[in-house]
Order: structure tokens, then C-alpha cells, then sequence
């Protein structure tokens, strides 16, 4: 496949779940809050997905789950990056199929461990302002 063939296949809905390793409820959340993201339908509305709706959505995911910023905070630090001519992923690019854990259960406790890591900073810090 050439590069410009590449720059302009469509990625459906499940395809993209695997590959932000979200669920589809999640994906059309956030298409409802950042308007960055809006996938084209297909004649029967299935949403098509191009390459950088990908990366927004891995952007999304960074700043949500990695950085810790609400949906408010994601939103204007989107904007912000969009407005100033920023890579929408700067450094997140599409894992391969082979890279995209399998097991929700893997999941949920690594969701667990940055959620118990959190509280923890967070008991620290509050002890660190008192």
C-alpha cells in the first residue's frame, strides 16, 4: 500500500477500540465532548475512523488516563495544542494489533495500581501542604 493510501484508510469502530484499548461507549463519550473528534458514518452509520482521529483519541487517553486531567482540563489542553500547531500525539502512536493487550482482567488491575498510586501521591501531598 503506498503512503498516501495509508494517510486515507478508515478505521470502523472496533478496530479503533483495539487499538486505543477503549470501548466503543467510551469512543462516542468522547465524541460528544471534544470536538476534534468526529468520525464520518458510513451509508448504514457505522463510524469511520482516519489516522488522525486515532491519534486524537490516543491523545485523549494520555491526558485522561496516564496524565490525570479531567474531561474539562483534556478538552482545553487539546484545544490549546490544536491552536498552536501541535502534533496531536506527540509521543503515542498506534500500537500494532499484536501490541494491544488482550485481557480486560490485565487491564482493570493495572487501572487499579495507578488508582492506589494516586490516592497514595495524593496522601503525601497532603501531608506535604499541611
Amino acid at each position: 500500500m503506498t503512503e498516501v493510501a495509508e494517510d486515507k484508510r478508515l478505521y470502523k469502530i472496533g478496530e479503533v477500540c483495539r487499538i486505543a484499548d477503549v470501548q466503543p461507549y467510551v469512543l462516542r463519550y468522547w465524541e460528544t465532548e471534544f470536538a476534534a473528534l468526529a468520525p464520518n458514518k458510513s451509508g448504514g452509520g457505522q463510524r469511520l475512523y482516519t489516522q488522525r482521529e486515532i491519534d486524537i483519541i490516543l491523545r485523549i487517553k494520555q491526558l485522561l488516563y496516564s496524565e490525570g486531567f479531567t474531561i474539562a482540563g483534556a478538552k482545553k489542553k487539546l484545544e490549546a495544542e490544536q491552536a498552536e500547531g501541535s502534533a496531536p500525539v506527540a509521543s503515542v502512536s498506534a500500537p500494532s494489533p499484536a501490541q494491544v493487550p488482550r485481557s480486560a482482567r490485565d487491564d482493570t488491575k493495572a487501572k487499579q495500581v495507578l488508582l492506589d498510586v494516586k490516592r497514595e501521591l495524593t496522601a503525601i501531598l497532603d501531608l506535604l501542604s499541611e
